[in-house]
């Protein structure tokens, strides 16, 4: 097993050899922030037919050239149509139709005249000429049938479903994302909801990091073991047959209770490496078992949080083929002193906001308060002496 990994190399041995899950199809509805397996063809013209593009008259510009407040065309008005009607004849010469926005077009129209322009009478007073097409929508003049409506790899938004929605298309593929299970240990860890005996805390990283894989579109399925090798071996074993990805917290560091050192070898599973160079979460564990990754947290909240940030959304995204699901990096000016130098490469919670990086108080990795209201992840390098407000810093956004 190795040790003592970088973050980039333990991500490279994580991620080597994954290949995305494949494809599911999913009701349109249903496929808000999924990313697109396949191209999607446009099945129709957008519009389908020539439509009006506003409330007044289909016309012919022929019919009103010349038109003004002081020299109107009278027309007889031969029809009338709204949103949703067919026309029922052609427009003749000398002729207007009555039409609503979004109508479609008679024949033989070729401009729309709005109704301010107009006494709306009948016969209707014209008081402005038009060009030939002028306030003409042309069928498909959105998309064509056959045009590359969406490209594979795109992300559904809100605009992209409702360009779905507009083509009719209701079901659509997308990259399969993980299943994870988490599992958390520890005999101290009491649910919260139930009495607490002195000793013992409520456990939050069941809470903590499955509602951060639901903020990223992620299913989960959560239990807790206590500290016996034998019991995680057997949780892991029921949890493995049900995910794509197993994450574990607590029992990796070197107590007598850290527990998975015995517990992974009792499961079979191959362990890939123990320990990255960061802190905090040093002892991170990835493990193998029928070829599902294990990624193995610590027990500590910020540690737990920190690691699932740097290592797991590296994995969720080669596993859903979606590389939006990796953090991204910017650099920003901190705005807050550190007082501490970093022998390792550290990583603090930040906020992070138009270019600056503010740090809060509390950095300890049992501390979870002080993660409220951050949106980042402050990067000091290995070595780094106390960091100073002013200076330029790599920030990871959560």
């Amino acid at each position: 097993m190795l040790t003592d990994l970088s973050l980039e190399q333990a991500v490279e041995r994580m991620t080597q050899g994954l290949s995305p899950l494949g494809v599911e199809v999913l009701p349109a509805f249903q496929a808000l922030d999924r990313t697109l397996a396949h191209d999607v063809a446009a099945p129709m013209d957008q519009p389908p037919f020539d439509r009006s593009p506003l409330d007044g008259y289909a016309l012919r510009s022929a019919d009103i050239a010349g038109a003004d407040r002081e020299h109107p065309v009278l027309l007889p008005v031969a029809d009338t149509l709204y949103a949703g009607d067919a026309p029922h004849h052609p427009l003749g010469p000398g002729q207007a139709i009555r039409i609503m926005t979004g109508a479609m077009l008679p024949e033989g129209c070729d401009c729309v005249l709005r109704q301010e322009d107009t006494d709306r009478g009948n016969p209707v007073s014209i008081y402005a000429s038009l060009p030939p097409y002028q306030n003409y929508v042309r069928r498909g003049e959105d998309y064509r049938a056959g045009s590359l409506l969406l490209p594979a790899g795109a992300r559904l938004d809100a605009a992209a479903l409702g360009v779905l929605a507009s083509a009719g298309i209701t079901e659509v593929p997308v990259r399969r994302r993980p299943k994870v299970a988490l599992l958390t240990t520890g005999d101290e860890v009491v649910e919260a909801g139930q009495p607490l005996p002195t000793g013992k805390i409520y456990g939050s990283n069941g809470v903590l990091l499955s509602a951060r894989l639901a903020e990223l579109g992620i299913s989960v399925l959560c239990r807790h073991a206590a500290d016996s090798p034998a019991a995680v071996a057997k949780a892991m074993a029921e949890l493995l047959n049900h995910c794509d990805l197993l994450i574990t917290t607590g029992g990796v560091s070197v107590g007598d209770k850290d527990i998975f050192h015995q517990a992974l070898p009792l499961l079979g599973a191959e362990q890939v490496f123990w320990k990255v160079n960061l802190k905090p979460g040093t002892p991170a564990m990835f493990s193998r078992f029928g070829g599902k990754p294990i990624l193995s947290l610590s027990g500590n909240p910020f540690a737990a949080f920190t690691t699932f940030e740097l290592l797991a959304r590296p994995l969720l995204a080669a596993l859903a083929g979606e590389p939006h699901l990796l953090p991204r990096q910017k650099q920003a000016v901190l705005t807050t002193p550190y007082d501490k130098p970093s022998l390792r490469r550290r990583f603090l919670r930040g906020i992070y906001q138009d270019g600056e990086a503010a740090l809060p108080q509390g950095h300890s990795s049992g501390q979870l308060a002080s993660l409220v209201g951050c949106s980042c992840l402050v990067e000091l390098p290995a070595g780094a002496p106390p960091a100073e407000a002013g200076q330029t810093v790599q920030v990871w956004l959560l």
